[in-house]
């Protein structure tokens, strides 16, 4: 189902000016229902130039705090080069890929959890997404507006940090209390929940995000529906200056502190130019190539960008393939084969029969289904089995 369909946008920068920058020229987009990852930052960090290279959407991007007040959400292909592979092998009418939706959300300043800068309304927009995307600023440019005064990550990682914890706390002890209440009726569940989120509420007293402490799944499905911020997985995607492209992941000094925090919690970090991906954006498949290829680079930092959002939301994809269609499902890690086949259609799941399934390579490396069948390669898997990525797969059903 279509959510949102744009076409033909155009956006210029101080036109008929000696700073003129054509921002988007005839872009069209067309969304539909997808996962959600969401991208916050300080004001000025590069996020709404970041979404406009991802999505081609035409989020306002200007050099002054709050230019970007309601979330802007578009849906991006995961880049996935086996569904070109099998186009050619099935020579098929059409091509699916799967996808993830990011959304824009405006920058957070100190006091948001107080209401400061429209925090409140911004921080219950995080609070709806599965994932962040936390750009840092780690560029230098006079002509671009830091609404702390001067560029320092770390600083910035702590205001956003900060504000997510105080977000949460305030949600934590409202629950604790409540809880108090239940628990003297002798109902053994909120005691359960209490000892948990006295857990939690310690580590954000001293600002350290839920999600470094260590919860069980049972821990988290207690706790689940009051969406904390800061359980939410974490990429770090440090924005960095057009000539560093090439060597700022392993140079950068502002990248690599970065790095560093990242590394304390077990998060990502991405390395990106938002004004080059804009650029790139606006290219050709061949242009686009072309210019990589000057940059020295072989892959876009925003595809790594969205192989590492659709990693922290922990999704894979199962493959088909045939004349009409090749396509990327998505199904989260550790689904079994009628869940998979569910995505399908339900009648797929509630007649599930069984799965006939070849590995990527073997079927590539055999040609066809038929020579890898031949070859032993073809299983035949039942309803406990747990998809693994790449798997092609022809489902048999019966309703």
């Amino acid at each position: 189902m279509e959510m949102l369909e744009l076409q033909n946008l155009h956006k210029t920068f101080n036109p008929g000016t000696v700073n003129e920058k054509v921002a988007l020229n005839g872009v069209s987009l067309k969304m539909e229902a997808g996962d959600f990852a969401t991208i916050v930052g300080s004001n000025g960090a590069g996020k709404s130039t970041l979404f406009n290279a991802i999505t081609k959407a035409g989020a306002e991007a200007a050099n002054f705090p709050f230019c970007t007040i309601e979330p802007n959400v578009g849906v991006v292909a995961v880049p996935d080069p086996r569904l070109n592979v099998l186009h050619e092998l099935y020579k098929s009418k059409k091509t699916t890929p799967a996808t993830v939706r990011f959304v824009d959300i405006a920058g957070l300043v100190k006091g948001a959890s107080k209401g400061e800068g429209l925090g409140n309304k911004f921080l219950e927009h995080i609070r709806q997404v599965d994932a962040v995307a936390h750009v840092v600023r780690c560029f230098v440019d006079p002509n671009i507006t830091h609404v702390e005064g001067g560029i320092d990550p770390l600083r910035d990682i702590d205001i956003i940090q900060t504000e997510l914890c105080l977000a949460d706390l305030e949600i934590v002890e409202k629950r604790i209390m409540k809880l108090a209440k239940i628990a003297k009726s002798g109902n053994k569940e909120a005691k359960v929940e209490d000892e948990i989120l006295r857990r939690i509420k310690a580590a954000l007293d001293e600002g350290t995000p839920a999600r470094q402490v260590d919860l069980s799944e049972d821990d988290l499905e207690i706790i689940k529906e009051m969406n904390l911020l800061t359980l939410k997985p974490t990429l770090y995607v440090t924005n960095v200056a057009e000539d560093e492209v090439a060597t700022a992941y392993d140079e950068n000094p502002y990248v690599q502190q970065v790095k560093e925090y990242a590394a304390k919690e077990g998060a990502e970090v991405v390395a990106i130019s938002a004004k080059v991906e804009s650029e790139i954006a606006e290219l050709d498949e061949d242009e686009a190539k072309a210019f990589l290829e000057d940059l020295g680079e072989t892959e876009s930092g925003l595809d790594r960008l969205i192989k590492a959002a659709f990693d922290l939301l922990g999704l894979q994809t199962f493959l088909t393939a045939g004349p009409d269609e090749c396509r990327a499902w998505t199904i989260v890690k550790g689904t079994t084969a009628p869940k998979a086949a569910g995505k399908i259609h339900t009648d797929f799941e509630r007649g599930f029969i069984r799965a006939e399934i070849v590995n990527y390579d073997d079927l590539i490396a055999a040609g066809s289904v038929a020579a890898a069948r031949e070859k032993g390669q073809v299983r035949v898997e039942g309803k406990d089995y747990v998809m693994q990525d790449g798997d092609v797969v022809n489902f048999r059903f019966n309703v």
